[in-house]
């Protein structure tokens, strides 16, 4: 009798052991599971949120219809919302693209109101002599180098110079355009930006690295410009990076901001 106890005992002690350790595993695992998901769930609202947001605005200021690809449109735009979010912009609404993805026969300079969204112009703009003929495929930062810079800039003042009444620009990239100043790299207008140079030479007059404009529209584009907002030259290249292309800091701005993301 005393065996048949024992033995029953022990079967007993086992599978309290057994449901103890069991009970532990799935205790200890689900936490890590749960945390996963919700963490998986967070990011992709956020990417999803902004995505929808910047599609939005490129489809109502119809920027397809103008020769602009999206993922250049949501490159600069999330530049746009890092520099304002960092203070270095105005109030205005205005983010202005050289798309040298595009070649100078090309009116590939959009000068476009975020908040009226609107593009306000759309035009012709140079390139520097030795970043290329029709198309830039050679960038540079160095002094002399009469090559365009990419990247992001902020407008700076108004002087009157040898091309006329300038627009001074300040190169935000560090190691791409932060030679600007120093450089004399400026918006300008210029003679060889026009129709009749493409006539002429099958592709636009080019610039010493300066983003240069037609003559009759330079007043227009740097009062519209002027005044701490954004430019963006772009070249779809591997080797361009930029601090302010965080699409996380452009998304909870946006969020956040009197833009109105789902608007």
């Amino acid at each position: 009798m005393r065996k048949y106890i024992f033995r029953a005992a022990g079967f007993l002690s086992i599978a309290i052991c057994l449901t103890i350790t069991g009970w532990k595993a799935v205790k200890k695992k689900e936490p890590v599971i749960k945390s996963k998901v919700v963490k998986s769930k967070t990011i992709t609202g956020l990417d999803s949120t902004y995505v929808k947001h910047v599609n939005g605005l490129y489809n109502a200021i119809h920027l397809k219809e103008a020769g602009l690809s999206f993922p250049i449109f949501e490159k600069a735009l999330t530049g746009f919302y890092n520099l304002k979010k960092s203070g270095q912009l105005s109030d205005k609404s205005i983010l202005t693209i050289a798309d040298f993805d595009q070649s100078s026969v090309s009116k590939r300079l959009y000068i476009i109101d975020l908040d009226k969204k609107e593009i306000l112009l759309n035009t012709w703009v140079a390139h520097g002599q030795r970043s290329g003929d029709n198309e830039a495929t050679h960038f540079s930062n160095t002094k002399d180098s009469f090559s365009s810079s990419l990247g992001f800039y902020v407008t700076g003042e108004v002087y009157r110079g040898i091309h006329g009444r300038s627009l001074k620009l300040d190169g935000m990239d560090q190691g791409f355009n932060d030679h600007a100043r120093s450089r004399s790299i400026v918006v300008h207008g210029a003679a060889y930006v026009s129709e009749g140079t493409i006539n002429a030479l099958g592709r636009l007059g080019r610039s010493q690295g300066c983003p240069a404009v037609a003559p009759e529209v330079a007043d227009e584009v740097i009062n519209t410009i002027g005044d701490k907002t954004v430019l963006f030259i772009n070249k779809s290249i591997p080797t361009y990076s930029s601090k302010y292309l965080d699409e996380t800091l452009a998304a909870n701005f946006a969020v956040d901001s009197t833009t109105h993301l789902m608007d």
